[in-house]
């Protein structure tokens, strides 16, 4: 197969002369679905779509349907249990020309043996910090679950990462697959400069919007003794304890739609204290709607909040948040996430693809 050129993924020449004269049949695989809400399910229907909306046709492998174990330690989360011989017809019958596994579970799995076995090649993309994760959650050593994840894309022709951050630190860890760079996106409809809504709370107002979880850190944010009013929006299994644990914040749960992107616009400042994403979605959520993003120097946030008029990524969470709350911008905010659409990540996705034989 060979290395990359200059960036360029091997068969790239080939794949889009072919699509210059017909659309590409693809699969994408992925144990992370509804009713999931996280960056994996929205990142893959959202690639879906556009690529559905561009005229390919695009089959979604995912759980529902499937005979599925909850996480004990995470009973939101669901493990399926695939049976190999109905995957193995499903993916013969559909006839795909390029084959996606986005997460390392049990579905991606029996995808990526199914390649092996064929010797089809595949591409996969590195959402999830499971490392980490597990770490925290269950206190796995890291070591241990960075072997598998090693393995799991070694074959990979390419591996996908989001950031240049994410990108350097798999290398330095040794992976030994192609990387190639696929961003993300925002619905620029949705997620759109509009006056600052009234607020209930006092002034200034700071939103978290993702999964109440320890492994995200939360905590953080709601230890900070600062002055305002820290809106969290979202659900999990922290939520109930937290929210005895800190009864000045407000818990809102899960919105979406124009629920979800009200509570951008009632935010003064947006507060992203996950050291474990590898991009974060909602970063460039805030971003669209005009507010500025306080982070910790963590994979996805330090590569997108590059400028203070955008917001602040620091060490020290509140000094992040003093310094964003002072020199964040609007319409730096506003003007930075015009640059990460749906359509130009997807066409990323189809530059990286490679036929599967």
């Amino acid at each position: 197969m060979g290395r990359f050129r200059e960036g360029v993924p091997p068969y790239s020449i080939a794949f889009l002369s072919r699509h210059a004269l017909r659309m590409a049949r693809i699969i994408l695989t992925t144990d992370a679905w509804y009713p999931q809400v996280n960056g994996v399910v929205r990142t893959i229907d959202m690639t879906a779509q556009t690529l559905r909306k561009q005229g390919h046709v695009v089959d979604v492998i995912e759980p529902t349907g499937l005979l599925a174990l909850s996480v004990p330690f995470y009973p939101e989360i669901r493990i399926c249990l695939p049976r190999t011989g109905p995957l193995s017809k499903r993916i013969l019958k559909f006839d795909p020309d390029h084959i996606h596994v986005t997460t390392e579970g049990p579905l991606g799995i029996a995808v990526r043996q199914f390649c092996r076995n064929r010797g089809w090649h595949f591409s996969t993309s590195y959402h999830t910090k499971f490392p980490e994760y597990l770490k925290r959650l269950a206190f796995v050593p890291r070591r241990w679950t960075y072997v598998y994840m090693r393995w799991f894309h070694s074959k990979a022709e390419p591996l996908m990462t989001a950031t240049p951050s994410l990108q350097a630190e798999l290398t330095k860890r040794r992976f030994m697959a192609n990387i190639a760079r696929w961003s993300r996106g925002v619905d620029l409809k949705l997620f759109r400069p509009q006056p600052q809504l009234a607020s209930p709370w006092k002034s200034p107002v700071m939103l978290y919007v993702g999964r109440v979880s320890f492994e995200k850190n939360v905590d953080a944010f709601l230890n900070l003794k600062v002055p305002g009013t820290k809106v969290i929006v979202g659900d999990g299994p922290a939520r109930s304890q937290w929210q005895k644990q800190f009864p000045d914040a407000v818990f809102l749960g899960y919105k979406r739609g124009e629920e979800l992107a009200a509570c951008y616009a009632m935010s003064d400042l947006f507060v992203f204290p996950s050291l474990t994403d590898t991009f974060g979605l909602v970063v460039i959520e805030a971003l669209a709607t005009g507010v500025p993003v306080a982070a910790f120097p963590a994979t996805g946030p330090v590569d997108i909040i590059t400028r203070p008029e955008l917001g602040a990524c620091d060490d020290d969470l509140g000094k992040a948040v003093e310094r964003a709350l002072k020199f964040g911008d609007r319409d730096a905010c506003i003007a930075e996430a015009q640059k990460y659409t749906w359509e130009a990540c997807t066409k990323e996705f189809l530059n990286n693809l490679v036929p599967v034989k």
